[in-house]
């Protein structure tokens, strides 16, 4: 589904860091096709994933929820549109109001997302959040976590959540990061999902957890995620198609601190995971 630039967000603009960039929904099967050539850049031919719907023939990493996303883009006003060329940042946001009799989130083949549903409150899943390596670590994504906190408001969001990938399936070598993280950033029994692949990872003793090795092999935007207030779900999802391994962020909205909210202006983050 395409929402208009004026739907959900104000357009983010920045100028003078060598090209012109901007933010806005997608509005067209163009700007989608773009997200989705930006997506196989970053996800199959940089990380190795792939699905059964990745056409590897037009270079485009699809999936059957695309129709049902809004898709978040930042663009490059100096690259050509008309070559599909313009999307240099992308992020998929599917509130709950979107889901019809049947339908599903993204991340309901991976987490067992019960809790949140029985919470009550309005839902926001996000992913597939990449940026392409010319853009890291400059304006472009404290243009959309401006955006994103727009739609956020705009939609009444109480609870994001969504599936954030560690790019490896080998649990030995990330035992660190992941331990640290559950024994230090678990979710609340009621918002706590769980991994529907059973035991799929053991956590070392919180005592044998070195915090250093852990934070340093963290992706950006886990660490972000968490520097908002944000806990995760219990356990882990090794992709294979993908090639990472998955954790459920969840980020309670009216739990964040004002240091958090103001990090969100910022939009102080990495850059990127699924």
């Amino acid at each position: 589904m395409m929402a208009s630039s004026g739907d959900a967000l104000r357009a983010g603009a920045a100028t003078g860091s060598g090209s012109d960039l901007t933010v806005r929904l997608a509005r067209s099967a163009c700007d989608l096709q773009a997200a989705q050539r930006l997506r196989y850049r970053v996800f199959v031919q940089e990380m190795g994933g792939d699905g059964p719907l990745v056409d590897h023939a037009q270079g485009l990493e699809c999936d059957r929820f695309d129709p049902l996303f809004d898709h978040l883009l930042l663009i490059d006003q100096d690259r050509d549109a008309a070559n599909g060329d313009h999307v240099v940042g992308a992020y998929r946001l599917l509130p709950d109001s979107r889901l019809g009799d049947g339908e599903r989130f993204y991340c309901d083949s991976e987490f067992d997302l019960g809790p949140l549903r029985r919470s009550g409150r309005r839902l926001l899943e996000l992913g597939r959040s990449c940026v392409d390596p010319a853009h890291r670590g400059g304006v472009g994504m404290f243009l959309m976590w401006q955006a994103l906190a727009d739609y956020v408001v705009s939609q009444q969001i109480d609870i994001l959540f969504g599936a954030a990938s560690f790019p490896d399936t080998a649990l030995d070598a990330l035992a660190h990061p992941l331990s640290y993280l559950h024994h230090n950033h678990l979710a609340p029994a009621d918002l706590r999902v769980r991994s529907r692949q059973k035991n799929s990872f053991v956590p070392l003793d919180a005592d044998k957890v070195d915090r250093r090795e852990a934070l340093s092999q963290m992706p950006s935007l886990i660490r972000a995620y968490l520097r908002l207030g944000g806990v995760i779900g219990e356990g882990v999802f090794v992709d294979h198609a993908f090639q990472t391994t998955d954790i459920c962020i969840v980020l309670d909205t009216k739990a964040m601190t004002e240091r958090a909210r103001s990090f969100a202006v910022r939009g102080v983050v990495g850059s990127s995971a699924q």
